[in-house]
């Protein structure tokens, strides 16, 4: 028993003597403490481009396998390949997403840019099949209008519009594959699709894009990207200088009734009834408005007088935005209460938003680059092993107190995720083409320069 004893006290000095050693050889003298890497909870640092294609090609994947372009029989499940056999029993082979919903509108939105950065045009292809399948189904429909009856056709969203949800990123995305194709085969859908945005939406005496719902002339925050994005690629599609007007007239209405001049950040949901306007600023809603912003940018001729103050919204929302990203890179499911939860799919649209912005030239690539690179960080954690995208808040109505906000469900079918991770990644790897950027004291750091060598010296532009 004492040899016992014995033994355990010397093992005991000899680990009292190893810590001491240790913490003599860690000290501000004998190491650059500076230089010691934090324990980051998440992904932090300058992403190699292959690690950011990686995670959009495990997304492509997954997506290719669970949303087949294929039109099936109602009772038999069996696929229908000849149109002329369609009857008003068919329907879109379900897989785990709609293909006719504004979330994946924005999914093919996603699906083009990651096809035009990488070149891989496997992405383009997805779009563009299932573009094409929606075309020929719309124009047999068209021929067949007794065939689309009880709203069971499987594009009757396309045909009869009945809401901006219908309509807006779904043409938006329709343009855009048309510009890419140019041969006339989408202008069908586009037009059907345009022509409610702009002419038979419900609307403010102003002209502001508005609906009935929850309360009588409610505007919600979403709205306009279910609007802006289609009615700017309209613009550039014919010329019409008619939607370019509309379009930034939504945005310069809907900042004036629901933008905060002081947080820099939108409330979701603006009642004309109410004397008082409560102020949610719901994450991904800001991420629409921001993203109508950024894609109306992208089209509207600098010379338009409504260019600048678009601008200027935008580049004062980027501002207000990034002063309340969390630590993680992540932003909160309300922006400015910390206590509610960490989401992904507005982290994801403000990723490639304020990502488009720097490559723009909108806004300081110094200020602005790290912060996107650090919310694709934290996105980039959220894409499992499977190619599903997590922690994305199932879609959400408007509401008028906090519990409604805080306790909306995650899901990873929740569709809302998918396209801007696939935008954010593809506007990423432009970002880091198009950048100097690397580690200075553990820090990212945007240079503004070209390299010179591998030290901290630069060439300023």
């Amino acid at each position: 028993m004492k040899r016992k004893y014995t033994f355990v006290l010397i093992i005991s000095l000899f680990s009292l003597l190893y810590e001491v050693v240790q913490a003599q050889k860690i000290n501000d003298s004998t190491t650059a403490l500076h230089l010691v890497q934090p324990d980051y909870p998440m992904a932090y640092g300058v992403p190699e481009i292959n690690e950011v294609k990686e995670k959009l090609h495990r997304i492509f994947n997954y997506l290719n396998e669970v949303t087949p372009a294929k039109v099936i029989d109602r009772d038999t499940k069996q696929e229908i390949s000849e149109l002329k056999r369609i009857s008003n029993n068919v329907m879109l082979q379900q897989g785990d997403f709609r293909l006719t919903s504004y979330e994946w509108g924005v999914t093919y939105a996603g699906m083009l840019l990651a096809g035009e950065v990488t070149g891989d045009e496997r992405y383009t292809g997805y779009t563009a099949k299932r573009m094409k399948l929606l075309a020929d189904l719309t124009d047999f429909y068209r021929e067949n209008p007794e065939l689309d009856i009880d709203r069971l056709s499987p594009v009757h969203s396309i045909l009869h519009p009945a809401a901006l949800d219908d309509a807006g990123a779904m043409c938006a995305a329709m343009i855009k594959s048309e510009r890419v194709k140019q041969d006339g085969s989408l202008r069908p859908m586009i037009d059907n699709l345009i022509d409610y945005i702009h002419n038979r939406e419900f609307r403010l005496p102003d002209g502001t894009l508005a609906r009935n719902r929850p309360l009588p002339n409610s505007l919600w925050l979403d709205d306009l990207f279910m609007s802006v994005p289609a009615l700017a690629q309209m613009g550039k599609l014919t010329g019409d200088v008619r939607y370019y007007d509309d379009a930034v007239r939504q945005i310069l209405q809907f900042s004036k009734r629901m933008f905060n001049p002081v947080k820099n950040i939108y409330m979701h949901g603006w009642i004309q009834q109410m004397e008082e306007h409560p102020q949610f600023h719901w994450a991904r809603a800001n991420g629409w408005a921001l993203m109508a912003m950024t894609e109306l940018l992208e089209v509207l001729p600098k010379d338009h007088p409504g260019y600048e103050p678009v601008l200027k919204q935008l580049q004062a929302h980027i501002r207000g935005l990034a002063s309340y990203q969390d630590g993680t890179g992540f932003w909160h499911q309300l922006i400015d209460r910390n206590d509610s939860y960490l989401e992904t799919s507005a982290t994801a649209i403000y990723a490639y938003c304020i990502a488009r912005a720097v490559n723009r030239g909108y806004v300081d690539k110094l200020v602005y680059g790290p912060v996107a690179l650090l919310a694709w960080n934290a996105v980039s954690t959220k894409v499992n092993a499977k190619g599903q995208v997590e922690g994305t808040c199932v879609g959400t109505g408007m509401g008028f107190d906090p519990a409604f906000y805080y306790y909306r469900p995650v899901n990873p079918f929740a569709a809302h995720g998918y396209g801007p991770v696939l935008l954010a990644g593809a506007e990423i790897i432009s970002l880091l083409k198009n950048s100097w950027t690397k580690m200075n004291d553990s820090a990212v750091i945007f240079y503004p320069g070209e390299i010179k060598s591998d030290g901290p010296i630069f060439q300023a532009k």
